[in-house]
């Protein structure tokens, strides 16, 4: 295929997506030495900006140019700044943020479905805020809280298999180099810190990579995969708005539209996760839901969660015995008065069970705990089931009906620097009639990676997997019981 085909092949706004790694790494080659100033504070204008010379500010200033300027900036940054730099003093009600971000994903206990409660939710921009807000409607574009930025994650792995990785994730195929995910969001965060008025916000994911085989909804672009069994793909994993009312307890927000399934220390978007690979456990579990969701912080450390959507994975103009059906998802946070433990727990999907597509009742609990600023360790345990499971869906000779599974898996994080950590992944599943895996087998998985983040642009995760299937062949199309992988992406952020 040639160059040009390829980049025509892929949708507009993730050649846009492209074109700004381009610049980027343009941008890169042309710096010399380093920055001026400290990290940018994420509630004032950017380093890359404020920092430019007088033109960067005139309307006259080409926008390419002001890009290539914050990419430059930014790859002269750390992506860690100390605390104090980002967060001024009194910013945020209720407790401190646990962890720092970056390095990790996320600084945040485990809480999905919902903006954080109490937070103002700003965003430290990247390089396409940066070259937006020094031009002529940069005050605008701040004052409008609205964010547009993305990343493009390129992987590959070399394994012991040579047909397929499978029932590992997302590097499903053996010793290949892969375009994983390029992403485009646009939102715009409530600011939940104010308690005066209600606000609102949205966002809107595109995705385009490999990685849209984990992520598809029946009903929405699915014949891609359900039908053609494309390797590469497009989805909108998230379209959905957001409301905060300030005069519920400490906050209430409600979600509505095309979601992440709230549960699982791991998470679809690349960034978001702290690891390469994911654990079995996360692999067969449900993802995106289409529903209604509210959010309830009631003091420091409680939150309570509720809503109601069409299924697991299934839009809600699916109908029929694999269609959408009314689903229940009730979850709840407690944080400890130390801000040492959280426990996240509760359903996040639970119907008549009848079997249909991901129609999985899922009943689960995660126990975060920090130990200190550098150690820190996350568990999470779930049973799901369905009902009804025919033959054709199950190996051959295991009994049609009820169908069961269950897992458990651990993570410590051992920071390393102020940009790096080390993850240790450990892992049980029992898929106990291989409805979700294809075995009727238990499996353990071990893996240890690194997350470097040399500078604000870039991402690097290079990882070592062991996975072992105990009662049948599970791995490279059912002739090995073990599988080893060495594995890694790089992620550029803009």
């Amino acid at each position: 295929m040639k160059t040009s085909d390829f980049v025509a092949a892929f949708p507009a706004s993730i050649r846009l997506a492209l074109l700004f790694a381009v610049a980027s790494a343009g941008a890169r080659a042309q710096s010399v030495g380093p920055a001026a100033g400290p990290a940018t504070p994420a509630s004032s204008l950017p380093a890359s900006a404020a920092a430019a010379p007088g033109p960067a500010n005139s309307a006259g200033e080409d926008y390419l140019a002001r890009l290539g300027a914050a990419c430059a900036n930014d790859f002269n940054q750390p992506a860690y700044a100390p605390p104090a730099a980002n967060a001024p003093a009194g910013s945020r009600r209720g407790q401190s943020t646990p962890f720092d971000s970056p390095p990790f994903p996320d600084g945040e206990w485990q809480l999905g479905g919902t903006p954080q409660p109490g937070d103002p939710n700003a965003l430290a921009p990247d390089p396409l805020m940066e070259a937006l807000y020094a031009g002529p409607d940069g005050k605008r574009w701040q004052e409008s809280r609205v964010q547009i930025y993305g990343w493009v994650d390129v992987g590959g792995n070399a394994s012991t298999s040579g047909q397929t990785n499978a029932p590992a994730a997302y590097a499903v195929r053996p010793n290949q180099l892969e375009l994983d995910q390029a992403v485009v969001y646009v939102e715009r965060l409530p600011d939940e810190f104010q308690t005066e008025r209600v606000d609102w916000g949205f966002r809107v994911s595109t995705l385009y990579g490999l990685d849209y085989r984990y992520t598809t909804m029946e009903g929405v672009l699915s014949d891609q995969l359900l039908r053609k069994n494309a390797w590469y793909g497009i989805d909108f994993p998230m379209v959905y708005a957001d409301l905060y009312v300030p005069g519920v307890a400490q906050g209430l927000n409600l979600r509505a539209g095309r979601y992440i399934s709230l549960p699982d220390i791991e998470a679809q978007l690349a960034p978001d996760n702290l690891m390469y690979t994911h654990s079995l456990l996360y692999t067969v579990d449900p993802y995106t839901q289409i529903g209604v969701m509210a959010s309830v912080k009631l003091d420091a450390q409680w939150t309570v969660q509720a809503g109601l959507s069409g299924g697991n994975d299934v839009a809600l103009w699916v109908h029929g015995a694999d269609g959408s059906h009314p689903t229940l998802t009730a979850m709840a946070q407690w944080i400890s008065r130390a801000n040492r433990d959280s426990f996240y727990f509760g359903i996040n999907s639970l119907n008549n069970g009848h079997y249909g597509y991901n129609n999985l009742q899922m009943f689960v609990n995660t126990w975060t705990h920090k130990f200190n600023a550098t150690v820190w360790t996350s568990t999470e345990m779930y049973y799901m089931f369905e009902r009804d499971v025919p033959a054709g869906a199950l190996p051959a000779g295991v009994t049609p009906g009820y169908a069961p599974e269950w897992a458990a898996v651990n993570y410590v994080m051992v920071r390393l620097t102020g940009d790096a950590f080390l993850s240790l992944r450990n892992e049980f599943l029992d898929d106990h009639k291989g409805q979700r895996t294809g075995y009727a087998t238990t499996y353990s998985e071990h893996a240890l990676g690194l997350t470097y983040w040399p500078n604000r642009l870039i991402t690097i995760r290079p990882e070592l997997r062991y996975e072992h299937a105990y009662s049948a062949p599970a791995y490279d199309g059912g002739t090995r019981c073990a599988q080893f992988m060495f594995g890694g992406d790089v992620v550029f952020h803009f």
